[in-house]
């Protein structure tokens, strides 16, 4: 993965940064929000997107 569409996924819940991915920034401007298992707080919560 090329480091300029690379991102960072944060837990809203204990705000720890638990996934990266990558998107295309030209198609999808607004931030991404994804549900996925947080092995922090044990349960699938919602992961934001951060800089």
């Amino acid at each position: 993965m090329s480091q300029d569409n690379m991102i960072k996924l944060e837990c809203t819940v204990c705000k720890s940064i638990n996934y990266f991915s990558h998107k295309n920034k030209k198609v999808i401007k607004d931030r991404l929000v994804i549900n996925k298992y947080c092995p922090k707080c044990k349960m699938h919560t919602e992961h934001k997107e951060t800089k």
